[in-house]
Order: structure tokens, then C-alpha cells, then sequence
């Protein structure tokens, strides 16, 4: 993987700013995994996926990751400080192979879901409808062993459909992150997900808008071109806007 130059972040940015988080996430690992085909990039679990974009990310900004809760019993602000490693599940990452689990005596071959899952879906589908056609989808056979015959997703009890769904999640758990937070003002506890296309996403949007404002007052103060300016360091432009009003 490699790392992004601020030149490359900003292309990747503009192209962005219109698509959908998947496109994004695509996007990015596509720049910094340019020998691997975006096709093979989209294919990735979703946790594949989200590990790499937190490596990236990791690259791009460093270790911290800061951003704000609202309690929702209070709706006190809370300001959170973690890192990447607090984030990135320690597990061993491979190919978005065909899995096979056995629930009772149905046995369920099954893929874990990808972006071209997500890219899939329209983005005003309702909640229980996405998560049926990523099941339609990720869910490849369901075979009934005691009848030796094979049965459809609509056909499953409910409780062995629960646990199919359950093991999909343990599979990719880098796919569904959970953190667990405390209100210090009403000692409310709940549970927040993270997710790094978003998250990351909205950095680079802030950094893009902080990076054309330093390139235009450079520009203007010295006549340098954009690519020149985004040439340099970050510590050499800093001490040049330093210069500039001091």
C-alpha cells in the first residue's frame, strides 16, 4: 500500500466529493493499491476493505482519531480520543472465499458481503429491504440434510436464519465495529459504530478545504503553482504562512 501525496489526496477528493462512500473507499484504495484491479479491490469483504482504509488512513494522518458523541440521554458532547490500533481487529486477512456453516441440518454456503454489495443498493431503500437483498445476495445455497434438498432463504425458521446471519457477522467482524462509551454527566452507557469510510472521508474533506485556502494565500503571496505548493511539506508551507504574517 502506498501513501498518498497531498497532490494525489486532492485529485482523489474532487473526484469523490459527488459518490457514494463505496465509490469513495474505492477510490482511495485504488490510488494507494494501484497494482491490484479495482475490480479485485471491490470484491474484498467490507472488513477487508475497512482494515485497509484504516492502514491508509493510519498513513494519511497518523495514529489519533478524535470526534464527538452526543448522549442520548442527556445529549451532553463527548470529545473522543482513540487510535487506529484500538480500532483494527487483530485477525488474519485473506480472499472473500465461499464459506460453508451447518445450523441444525441445514447446511449454508455463504459469502461475506463486498462493495459491490453495497454499490448495489439504492441509497433510499429502507433498512429491512437492503438487508434482505444483501442476504439475497451473500447467502448462496441452503441445503435441508435431513431431506437432501435444497431450500430457499424464505423457507428457513426464523431462529436459524438469526444465526446465520450472526456467523456472517463474526466472519468479517472488522465489518461492523462497535464502541462502547459512558457519559461522565449521567452515567448513560451505549454503544457507537465506526465508520472509517465516513470518518476518514470527513477528514480529508476538512483537510482538502484547509490545503486550497494555504495554496491560494501562497499563491498569492508568491507566485508559486499549485502543483509546487503541494510539492512541499507540510512543515515548509506552514513556515512560509508563517512568514507570510509574521
Amino acid at each position: 500500500m502506498n501513501n498518498l501525496s497531498a497532490s494525489e489526496l486532492l485529485n482523489i477528493w474532487e473526484q469523490g466529493r459527488s459518490k457514494t462512500l463505496a465509490s469513495q473507499a474505492l477510490l482511495l484504495l485504488s490510488a494507494s493499491c494501484p497494482e491490484t484491479p479495482i475490480d479485485t479491490l471491490a470484491e474484498l469483504s467490507i472488513g477487508h476493505r475497512d482494515a485497509l482504509l484504516l492502514t491508509l488512513r493510519e498513513k494519511t494522518f497518523g495514529q489519533p482519531l478524535n470526534g464527538i458523541s452526543t448522549c442520548p440521554e442527556c445529549g451532553e458532547q463527548l470529545e473522543l480520543t482513540m487510535k487506529v490500533a484500538d480500532i483494527l481487529v487483530e485477525k488474519k486477512i485473506g480472499p472473500n472465499r465461499e464459506l460453508t456453516t451447518t445450523i441444525d441440518s441445514y447446511e449454508v454456503k455463504f459469502r461475506l458481503p463486498d462493495s459491490t454489495d453495497i454499490a448495489f443498493l439504492d441509497e433510499t431503500i429502507d433498512m429491512a429491504t437492503a438487508r434482505q437483498e444483501i442476504n439475497d445476495r451473500c447467502i448462496l445455497s441452503i441445503c435441508d440434510t435431513s431431506e437432501s434438498k435444497e431450500i430457499s432463504i424464505d423457507g428457513l425458521p426464523v431462529e436459524v436464519m438469526n444465526e446465520i446471519l450472526d456467523r456472517i457477522a463474526k466472519a468479517d467482524p472488522q465489518a461492523d465495529i462497535l464502541i462502547d462509551l459512558s457519559c461522565p454527566s449521567c452515567s448513560k452507557e451505549w454503544q457507537m459504530g465506526f465508520d472509517i469510510v465516513s470518518f476518514f472521508w470527513s477528514e480529508i474533506n476538512t483537510w482538502a478545504y484547509r490545503i486550497l485556502y494555504e495554496v491560494r494565500n501562497l499563491a498569492m503571496a508568491y507566485g508559486w503553482s499549485e502543483r509546487d505548493i503541494l510539492a512541499m511539506s507540510p512543515w515548509r508551507r506552514q513556515i512560509y504562512l508563517e512568514m507570510m504574517n509574521g
